[in-house]
């Protein structure tokens, strides 16, 4: 499977019909297809086709005597919407996916390494201003060994 590597903060908008672009620099990657879900603090995320297959096909080997990890895997596989990328590099964000993530035209693409978060600009300001110091914070107590 091929590697995807993510990162920057991008700011496109969301057109008339509801069409996000996305950063010119990730299409060749994303040009195969990408799967929209439903992200974690009410953003979006959008995987490589391949990246997210491998993930969900991961869980569900492992999530089918949890039910709590059914939960999560049937919620996930049937809020994943597939698309494949216009010529333009532009994906249609669903009324779904938009009222989960509170979309409105203003957006925030954020490069999350394998995959990419999409975000209201006004969520993505507060979610972002609330947790700046959990960036240094995270480097003693959650990243301890990684980092």
């Amino acid at each position: 499977m091929p590697e995807y590597y993510f990162f920057g903060t991008y700011t496109p908008k969301l057109d008339d019909k509801f069409r996000l672009t996305l950063p010119a620099k990730f299409r060749e990657d994303l040009a195969g297809g990408v799967m929209v879900s439903k992200g974690q603090d009410h953003s979006l995320a959008v995987y490589p086709r391949a990246v997210f297959i491998e993930r969900a096909a991961r869980i569900a080997e492992k999530s089918r005597s949890n039910p709590r990890a059914r939960a999560y895997i049937r919620s996930l596989a049937a809020g994943a919407d597939e698309q494949r990328p216009d010529a333009q590099g532009r994906i249609t964000i669903g009324s779904a996916h938009r009222e989960y993530a509170g979309l409105t035209k203003e957006c925030v693409v954020v490069g999350s390494v394998n995959f990419l978060e999409v975000w209201d600009a006004q969520r993505w300001h507060e979610y972002s201003s609330a947790h700046e110091e959990d960036f240094s914070e995270a480097i003693d107590e959650s990243l301890e060994g990684m980092v």
